[in-house]
Order: C-alpha cells, then structure tokens, then sequence
C-alpha cells in the first residue's frame, strides 16, 4: 500500500494576506515537491455548496438515459456536457464506471458568456472543444444543478486567484523579466476555464475481483480509474471526493422539489483505504494524498511549469478507484476538479511565443478518443 503524503497547508486569510512564504511555495510546488498545495479556512459556505453539488454528481450520473444523452456533444470531444465510455483506460478497455460533465466557467469573468470568447485564430468550427457553449441539464429535469454548480466554482476560482497571486510573488523573485502579476491576471479574467465534475459508478463485486486486486498490486498498476496523467491548466482546484452509498441513499430525482434536490447522505470516509488521489513524486515514489473535507487542494499543471519556466512543476497523478469488495452497498465516488486556464490568446510559453490554444489544440489532439 503506497504511504500518505502529507500535503503543504496554508490557510486562506494567509493567502489575503500575502504572508504565505516563498519556501511553503517552493515545497508545495517546486521541482522536488508533491506539486498539491491545500488550502484550509475557506468561506464557510463551501461545505454546504461542495455536499450539494457533489450530491447532484450521483442525481445526474443516474438520470434516465434520454435525459443524458440531450447533455452530451460528440463536436467538442465532450469537453462540454455529459459523457460516459468515451474514454479508453491505459488496458485499452472502455471506461464505463466514469461519468464525466463538462462545463464552461465562463461566467466568473461574464455572466451572459457560455464559453471561451472566440479570437480571430479560434472559433467555434475549428475549436470546439473550447467555444461550444454549455449544455446543462433543464431546471425541469434537475432543479437547482447550474446555480449550486456555478456557485461553487466561482468559490474555487476566487481562492485560486489568491494560490495565483503567492506563485506571482515568487515567480517575480525567481524568475528574470517576469511579468508582475502575470499568474493572477490570467486565472481572475480567463474565460477558458472548465469545471469537471466526475461520478465514478459503483462497482459489481465479482468472484475474480480479489485475484484482479492482488494481480494490480504486484505489477504496481493501480491507476485504474484515470489513468497517470498531468493537467494541461495553471492550477486545479479540488475538493475532497464524496462516497455515497446508493443503495441507502437512491439519487432518485423528485420532480415535485422546488429551488434544489435534497443532499445525500456522505460516508464518513471511502469505505476502501485505498480508493482516492495518488500522486508520483519526483523521486518516482508513487504516494497517496488525502484532501480534507472542509479545504480546497490546488495541483500544478502544464500551463503553469511552461509559464514559470519549469520553477513550478506539473504534478503526475492517477484516481484509483473503491473496490466493491471492500464494502456493503452500492458505493459511488463524486467529486469536483476545476481546471484554471490561460484564455486562448494568451502566451504560455514567453520563449517561443505559444499560445495556450496552440498548447491546448496539440494536447486536446493528443487525448481524442477515436
């Protein structure tokens, strides 16, 4: 069983404050850290926002199929809207225990946007995945989702704009000709920043899923659920994942319900250990990394180590998933990821003069299922 890693924690009015250090920085995401800082001592509105949102995760992932196939956008390679088995596991099977939505943040910069603003090298034919607007469920269908959504990412940019003004701090004082305030400026006025909110479907126990289980553990293949990756943004803003026991708590929408759908009930923790966020440091030690659930977690991506010329790394991470072995029940996984990003047109890489489209287009081609 891979060890806990215990990741960097600042508390939010130090971030206000301007008085994180540049060390607590360089160890959350330097060259030789975890790339994942925590953030504790958020608005106190956040536990309420993050159990309704996560709880509409399990009402969405069991809506009819009709309903999500109105959500879903093939053009975009469903990066907007809802999709499932769309994506291949590093095994080549289809993944079909990952329900994914995809939607736009457009609106912490403009409300009346639905998508990035186009620019005269990207529009909505050439770049789709991008510029096509938000697909959300009817209010009709599942009252309340698009506010509580939209509420909630908007507490998490608003913080990762505070994440981004310490990592300006220290790229200003590390980093020769730096743009002072560059980081902050891009992750306050983006319009390409998207949320991802994941419902990972409860597993069938079988009769081979021990032999399955010991088989993974000694080939060290535990990235089960999503497979190693980096995310191609600035920061990532997560929650701590929420199980649900489905059977005791049915994410059965009652359409008699107005203003929002009622909160499952939570599990106080996964009911299998090993189930969460697994990060590869920089030595290559595989670790296990638990997010609180009263903070928010903010991880390094691509965009980020290309615009502080490698002072700040992107982080290598996997899900792994709660085995149906482990526990009683019908239990899911939902959770909330929300990726910061450059707007298309500006620089990610000050060096060669690439843009983040440019960059998003080559790794957007890179991932397409076919």
């Amino acid at each position: 069983m891979a060890p806990i890693a215990h990741a960097v924690t600042v508390s939010l009015n130090d971030l206000k404050n301007g008085t994180v250090s540049l060390e607590a920085l360089e160890e959350a995401f330097g060259p030789d850290s975890l790339g994942i800082l925590v953030v504790k001592d958020v608005p106190a509105e956040f536990a309420e926002l993050r159990h309704r949102l996560l709880s509409y995760s399990s009402y969405l992932g069991n809506l009819p199929k009709s309903e999500l196939d109105r959500l879903e956008n093939e053009k975009a390679k469903y990066l907007t809207g809802w999709s499932l088995g769309k994506e291949t596991l590093k095994n080549g099977q289809v993944d079909n225990l990952k329900g994914s939505y995809y939607a736009n943040c457009a609106f912490y910069v403009d409300p009346s946007l639905s998508c990035a603003k186009p620019t005269e090298e990207f529009n909505p034919d050439n770049f789709p995945e991008y510029l096509s607007p938000n697909l959300w469920p009817q209010e009709s269908t599942l009252p309340g989702f698009k506010p509580t959504f939209e509420d909630l990412c908007r507490l998490i940019i608003d913080v990762a704009v505070l994440v981004a003004r310490a990592c300006d701090r220290f790229a200003e004082k590390q980093i020769a000709g730096y743009p002072a305030g560059y980081l902050e400026g891009v992750v306050k006025t983006s319009t390409t920043t998207k949320a991802r909110l994941l419902h990972y479907f409860p597993e069938e126990a079988t009769a081979t899923d021990a032999s399955k289980e010991s088989n993974k553990e000694e080939e060290g293949d535990e990235d089960d659920w999503c497979a190693t990756h980096l995310d191609h943004g600035c920061l990532t803003g997560l929650t701590s994942a929420m199980f649900v026991d489905e059977a005791a708590t049915p994410p059965v929408v009652n359409l008699s319900v107005n203003g929002s759908l009622p909160p499952l009930g939570e599990l106080p923790t996964s009911p299998d250990p090993k189930a969460g966020l697994y990060i590869k440091s920089r030595t290559g030690q595989t670790v296990q990394v638990k997010i609180p659930r009263d903070c928010i977690a903010f991880q390094t991506g691509e965009a980020l180590e290309r615009i502080t010329g490698g002072k700040f790394k992107a982080v290598p991470h996997f899900v792994r998933g709660a085995r149906a072995e482990m526990s009683a029940g019908r239990i899911a996984r939902n959770t909330l990821a929300v990726f910061t990003q450059p707007n298309l047109g500006d620089e990610v890489d000050m060096e060669q003069h690439i843009t983040f489209g440019e960059f998003a287009r080559g790794i957007v081609a890179k991932n397409t299922v076919s």
